[in-house]
């Protein structure tokens, strides 16, 4: 049988080292909870370190996507049976929100309020949301910058979201339930994107189809 040998009482550390190791550990992860933790996931940056690093701006994004899963799911509840048929449910569709979080969050560190005005555009889109499927256009745009849109759901009705991010900001221009069509001007509250997110809350396929045409330099599916 093979005895091992007691550790010399020297070779030990003392409760004093034991104590300081601790203390430090204590105030590392501290420093870590307040720098990196709480920007990159709740967006709250007490010492602004995070808005350096790009991380506030992920925190947010998680933010708005946790808020809209939970909208989603209290739309859910509330709504008819007959209006969820065959749609997933806020738990259902939040892994394809997810998936794309990584895409999502590097084309909006992308955008930069250095962005030159370029000359007025024309662009028209449609994509096909699946029962209880989201997705979402965005204008790249600077400040006071405006854009003439019209979007229809082509005879049926999809839940939209009017809003902007980008910087570190983030707005909500409208919103509404069960809309066929919308029309307007969209005027940039800051440099960033600003666009429209769609969700599907019926039980079949809806086409949404969007022209614009005004002062932005770039349009893009976001997810």
């Amino acid at each position: 049988m093979f005895n091992s040998q007691a550790p010399n009482p020297d070779d030990l550390p003392t409760s004093a080292q034991l104590v300081k190791s601790t203390v430090i550990s204590v105030v590392a992860a501290a420093a870590l909870l307040v720098t990196v933790v709480m920007p990159s996931e709740y967006g709250i940056d007490p010492t602004g370190l995070g808005s350096t690093l790009g991380l506030t701006e992920m925190g947010e994004i998680k933010t708005q996507l946790s808020d809209e899963a939970e909208r989603d799911r209290q739309i859910d509840q509330n709504q008819p049976a007959s209006l969820d048929q065959g749609a997933g449910s806020a738990t259902g569709t939040a892994p394809v929100e997810g998936s794309s979080l990584l895409d999502r969050i590097i084309r909006e560190f992308g955008v930069s309020s250095a962005h030159a005005q370029e000359a007025p555009r024309q662009d028209e889109m449609s994509i096909t949301l699946q029962p209880g499927e989201g997705a979402e256009i965005k204008l790249v745009m600077i400040k006071g910058a405006k854009a003439n849109y019209a979007w229809t759901a082509n005879g049926s009705k999809v839940n939209f979201d009017t809003h902007g991010d980008g910087g570190g900001e983030s707005i909500s221009y409208e919103k509404g339930r069960g809309v066929a069509e919308d029309s307007g001007v969209l005027e940039a509250a800051f440099d960033g994107n600003h666009g429209w997110f769609w969700r599907n809350r019926t039980g079949d396929p809806v086409t949404v189809t969007l022209k614009t045409d005004g002062a932005y330099s770039d349009i893009k599916r976001m997810m």
